[in-house]
């Protein structure tokens, strides 16, 4: 099955670049990480906290078959409704330092909208780690779910 993210990730580089067009209006994208019933669905994690807003906060909640639990959260630095979050994104307790995260949503046509996200590590030894560990397949099954599942809000 083709992968519809798309991820670059060029040699040496602290960053990463994801893009992928969805076949939703660009309200029902942004939508999709801004509504905390919305992000626990395709995510597949807990909202405890969600601030959407410009030096608002989040902290989501998951757990593996085994039942343990793992936090991650983040400070939102800039919010612009339908077109942008700038946010950090942190694992509690665990190796990985704070990355940086630019959301660019874009309108591409009534139907169709385009996200495109600029990820910013502290390393690019950092950055690799995170690809090994099955970055790129994982966060192309996570917006197939959120294609599916946004898709039956129209």
């Amino acid at each position: 099955m083709e992968q519809k993210t798309k991820i670059v990730a060029e040699d040496g580089r602290q960053e990463l670049v994801i893009t992928r067009e969805f076949d939703l209006p660009l309200a029902l994208l942004f939508k999709a990480y801004t509504e905390p019933e919305i992000v626990e669905q395709w995510m597949g994690t807990k909202v405890l906290k969600l601030e959407n807003k410009k030096h608002g906060s989040y902290q989501f909640e998951t757990s593996d078959a085994k039942g343990n639990k793992y936090r991650f959260n983040g400070a939102i630095h800039d919010f612009v409704l339908n077109q942008k979050i700038t946010r950090t994104f942190e694992f509690e307790n665990m190796p990985f330092g704070v990355q940086l995260e630019l959301l660019a949503f874009e309108h591409v046509t009534d139907d169709t909208s385009k996200l495109s996200m600029h990820v910013l590590y502290e390393s690019a030894g950092q950055r690799d780690q995170v690809i090994k560990m099955g970055m790129a397949p994982g966060i192309n099954m996570a917006h197939n779910r959120l294609q599916d599942i946004v898709s039956k809000l129209k």
